[in-house]
């Protein structure tokens, strides 16, 4: 059987609220392309959140092109489900040239310019001969365990957070969670709630506010301008895009999450996690002596980012509730236990959240740092026709939600489009020397 080969302007990969949002724009544009998506468009919101998941970004940060939030709560915090319901009536609006359960597997340079892409739909492999790649897979790909994590017992059931659903997946017990990022503190919590003893390995995440001063914290910093502050001119530039985001949870109409407060109520804290005492098979780790730094540092995050909110309700003259400060409501031990027995402590269960690392290995371009992440401005890569789309900081702070993905798309859309007339008008300048 011969395999279909495929001409198109422009394909991209990933059929998420990124692609979505550039077929959005393409389509406008009347460039001939086509998205293809590995299993179903958006599928990752119904795969890789757990039951309770709710965002923690406003209901109004919802926008995508030509689409957004229209329901009755625009300062709320939608769902798992409901923003699947949401995304689900994005493509409706404008018909996409989706293909779905088609994996783009392989992606290089074609010998006379543009690209060739391997891929494998419904009835086999495909290829597809195009002039722009648009690669809209997000930055995580591969679930990050420690190397050691499989020599732990046996007796220890283990899951990472982009396979936690809910508790009654973990056998009865205690459970050590690994990560103090959104994910991580989210997940601790949720276990906590469902009344299990929980262990959580701090990281190095920060935390912020959910509400001061009478307004969602996420709400003032849209107005503060955060979200629109290029990469670039951002305090430490490219480096911000290896932070790890602020806890805090959007669970039942929005709260902080304070992990003293956990802790106060039974909740275990540890230092970052350093590894298995024992040796293969066994089920003692060992903690750095890192907790009340970690919860430290979360604070003073949080309080600075309050002191900004003071300030810019004083220069704009708006009138607010009183500032406040958050005080902490527990200490760790001076002297923290680095130790704990897993089996003894009645641990049954791990779950790691210590986050993603990303795979493209299948795009054989030369774009790529010795870390293996995409090297960009603003999405566009140094070979022409290649982008990147919907990356943590790709371009702003709001790049990596959905308050960004429409001007990150736009972008991008727009590159295309310049260099396609940019294509034609050089052609039409041969065509005329060549009468």
């Amino acid at each position: 059987m011969t395999q279909p080969v495929h001409r198109t302007t422009v394909v991209v990969v990933g059929g998420g609220q990124a692609g979505l949002a550039t077929s959005w724009f393409l389509t406008r544009d009347e460039v001939d392309h086509v998205v293809l998506e590995a299993a179903t468009a958006a599928h990752e919101w119904a795969d890789s959140r757990w039951d309770a998941f709710t965002l923690v970004t406003p209901n109004w940060h919802c926008r995508l092109p030509g689409y957004a939030y229209d329901g009755p709560d625009p300062d709320g915090f939608m769902t798992r489900d409901e923003v699947v319901d949401w995304l689900a009536g994005y493509a409706p609006t404008f018909g996409p040239p989706l293909r779905e359960h088609t994996a783009a597997t392989r992606l290089t340079e074609a010998t006379d310019g543009g690209f060739v892409l391997e891929a494998v739909g419904p009835d086999g492999p495909e290829t597809w001969h195009c002039d722009h790649v648009v690669v809209c897979t997000g930055g995580y790909h591969t679930p990050i365990v420690p190397p050691w994590a499989p020599t732990l017992s046996a007796d220890v059931h283990q899951l990472h957070s982009a396979d936690y659903k809910k508790p009654e997946q973990l056998p009865d017990g205690a459970v050590l969670v690994v990560g103090s990022g959104q994910s991580g503190a989210q997940i601790a919590e949720d276990l906590h709630l469902a009344g299990r003893q929980v262990h959580l390995a701090l990281g190095d995440a920060p935390r912020v506010a959910r509400t001061y001063r009478g307004r969602d914290c996420m709400t003032w910093l849209a107005d503060m301008g955060l979200y629109d502050v290029p990469v670039a001119s951002y305090p430490g530039g490219v480096a911000a895009r290896e932070k790890t985001n602020h806890y805090v949870t959007g669970r039942d109409g929005g709260r902080d999450l304070d992990l003293r407060a956990f802790a106060a109520d039974g909740m275990r804290l540890h230092g970052l996690l350093d590894g298995l005492v024992d040796g293969a098979g066994g089920s003692t780790v060992r903690f750095r002596p890192t907790t009340r730094a970690a919860l430290d540092d979360a604070d003073a995050v949080y309080n600075s980012i309050c002191r900004d909110i003071d300030r810019h309700i004083a220069a704009q003259g708006i009138d607010a509730p009183p500032p406040s400060q958050y005080e902490p409501v527990w200490e760790p031990p001076a002297e923290e236990d680095l130790d704990l027995d897993l089996a003894a402590s009645g641990v049954t269960g791990v779950v790691w959240a210590i986050g993603y690392r990303a795979d493209y290995r299948w795009i054989d371009v030369g774009v790529f740092t010795g870390q293996g992440r995409p090297t960009h401005v603003r999405g566009t890569t140094s070979v022409p026709g290649l982008h990147f789309l919907g990356l943590p900081w790709l371009h702003t702070w709001g790049s990596g939600r959905f308050l960004g993905i429409a001007r990150d798309a736009e972008h991008v859309a727009g590159q295309v489009v310049a260099a396609e007339r940019a294509a034609a008008s050089s052609l039409a300048g041969v065509t005329r020397l060549a009468r």
